[in-house]
């Protein structure tokens, strides 16, 4: 039974906010910069920035196991385990698979990190613009709705979340990828900037260029204000970065709203639904329940915006239910759920470069090289839809002589050998939204928290194996051209949810009929109800979707505002 004993008062807010990661972060700063007093929900622990990143500053021998996470560990964590970043520096971040269980009808990799902050501590901080190419696109394409929103609405948002975010980058005046607000760019290697030139000489529609980042290079006054300053390049981001040099929710969007005195942080509360009035037809707030105690709690507003992450966010809207809204709330047009989609990350190719052999590295740096999308950007020109975007790295080989004894063997332990260079890349592919792609709640297994279990059903299609099938031919070409050599292809066959870009079930639209949000991110059918995390895409675009996330969130809770001034929600 709900506790209410404490009084309605105690539990009543202007806004609540459920989820404390990247979007959610974004939503407690606006909501309380603007003067309301917000409520943040994290299913997850606290954690602090600078008080709780234990490995931040370790080094490798004081891990027990040299940073490799140990065997009985990766068998208790079968899915976790497969992320880049699951390390002995870092898994303290991450679910425990067993304790989080969910259904898996086709394999789907779900990479959780359920404390506040959510995975905003560990995401790999790429942040391009979306262009009208990818607004348009299902319009233009047919594989899904019309966005009801077109570049040209997001374009000051993106400025807005860039300078306080801190993006380093170049102005590449590319019409698919838009430039923002950036920072210096680090500097690119010898052989990404060779790559550069050449695609740039022998290919008028493809570019390389400096993956765009969320990095401070130079910090700015209101960097400073957050309390961040410059990024170290240690390359230990996963960790918690104690200088605040990547953007986190808990180096800068957090403690900007705690600044305020309008942010009531609540951690350890699973939202298990959100509650809605018939009579007054809108939600009036969430049941929540604690995850130490078991105890049910009930917490009211006026506004709701729910960015648990695109999964936990279908789920909880699906478990919303009402003799309003029997199947979520609403979920009037039946699409709650459906056309569920990610990113296709399978694809990598790698090679050999035994030029410039008078350069080398110095140094580590957060990001690499980004090929944006060139297949079917203008016009449809391929035997499948929509296109791909890649990651371009390189370094160079290093190894020591173990020949020897004595100070020979000491030196030639302490002196690297330089070899050749090693390029590579991996795709980033946009997966078509199907109705059959869907997330559905199990009708009799619950959580240990009394919330249906969630059934993920989604897979790769025949679009995604030809788009796979182009990468390796256009990039071997490039490859080929360029002069690198012993060229060798790799299908990962990971399953979805590795990539950890989620999108849909909740999606945006113009047509109620066909969509659960409108350009305001907010619910046709419930009008103080916001969705802007993944769970609100449309389509997937080839961008890493952080950067649209915020942009999103912070355009929403401007327009809720309002509303809520006009008393229209």
């Amino acid at each position: 039974m709900a506790n209410i004993n404490k009084g309605a008062q105690d539990h009543t807010f202007d806004a609540i906010v459920i989820g404390s990661g990247i979007s959610g972060g974004w939503a407690a700063k606006e909501f309380t910069e603007k003067g309301l007093k917000t409520l943040v929900l994290e299913r997850g622990r606290d954690v602090k920035h600078l008080k709780d990143y234990p490995t931040t500053n370790k080094y490798p021998w004081e891990f027990p196991h040299r940073g490799q996470v140990p065997q009985a560990i990766q068998e208790e964590a079968p899915v976790v385990s497969r992320c880049y970043a699951f390390k002995e520096d870092a898994m303290h971040f991450f679910v425990k698979d067993k304790e989080h269980p969910y259904e898996q009808d086709k394999p789907f990799d779900w990479i959780r990190g359920y404390q506040v902050g959510g995975k905003s501590l560990l995401w790999a901080r790429q942040t391009q613009r979306w262009s009208d190419f990818d607004f348009e696109g299902p319009a233009r394409d047919g594989f899904a709705v019309d966005w009801p929103i077109r570049y040209a609405d997001i374009a000051p948002w993106y400025s807005y979340v860039e300078k306080f975010v801190g993006i380093s980058g170049n102005k590449d005046g590319i019409a698919n990828l838009p430039d923002g607000e950036f920072l210096p760019p680090l500097e690119m290697t010898a052989v990404e900037e060779y790559f550069k030139g050449f695609v740039a000489k022998n290919y008028k529609d493809r570019h390389v260029i400096y993956g765009r980042c969320a990095h401070l290079t130079e910090p700015q006054p209101i960097h400073i204000q957050q309390g961040r300053v410059q990024c170290q390049k240690r390359n230990l981001c996963q960790r918690g970065c104690p200088f605040g040099g990547y953007f986190s929710s808990n180096a800068s969007t957090l403690p900007w709203a705690e600044k305020t005195g309008n942010l009531t942080l609540r951690p350890f509360s699973v939202v298990e639904s959100i509650i809605y009035d018939e009579q007054k037809g809108k939600a009036t707030g969430v049941r929540v329940v604690d995850t130490q105690t078991k105890e049910t709690t009930e917490y009211f507003a006026k506004v709701i915006f729910v960015n648990a992450a695109a999964i936990n966010t279908n789920l909880i809207l699906l478990n919303s239910t009402s003799n309003r809204f029997p199947n979520g709330l609403g979920n009037d047009s039946g699409v709650l759920g459906k056309y569920f989609a990610f990113h296709n990350y399978r694809g990598r190719i790698s090679a050999d470069y035994d030029g410039m052999l008078d350069k080398t590295t110095e140094g580590r740096s957060p990001t690499s090289a980004y090929i944006p999308r060139f297949r079917n950007v203008a016009k449809q020109e391929t035997n499948f839809l929509r296109g791909y975007a890649a990651g371009f790295s390189t370094g160079r080989r290093t190894w020591n002589s173990h020949d020897g004894f004595g100070q020979t063997l000491k030196d030639h332990l302490f002196n690297q050998e330089m070899g050749n260079w090693w390029v590579g890349s991996h795709m980033m592919g946009e997966t078509i939204p199907k109705e059959i792609s869907q997330l559905t709640l199990d009708k009799t297994k619950k959580d240990e928290w009394g919330v249906p279990v969630v059934h993920v059903n989604l897979g790769y299609d025949d679009n995604d194996e030809k788009m796979l099938k182009d990468f390796y031919e256009q990039m071997t070409e490039m490859y080929t051209k360029a002069g690198f050599t012993n060229i060798r292809t790799e299908d990962s066959k990971q399953a979805p949810g590795l990539d950890i870009h989620e999108m849909g079930g909740a999606r945006m639209g113009k047509d109620p009929k066909t969509s659960i949000l409108n350009k305001w991110n907010q619910m046709h059918a419930v009008n103080n109800v916001f969705v802007t995390d993944g769970a609100c895409m449309t389509s997937t675009s080839t961008q890493n979707p952080s950067l649209t996330y915020m942009a999103l969130t912070a355009r929403a809770v401007d327009y809720a505002v309002s509303q809520l001034k006009k008393g229209e929600i």
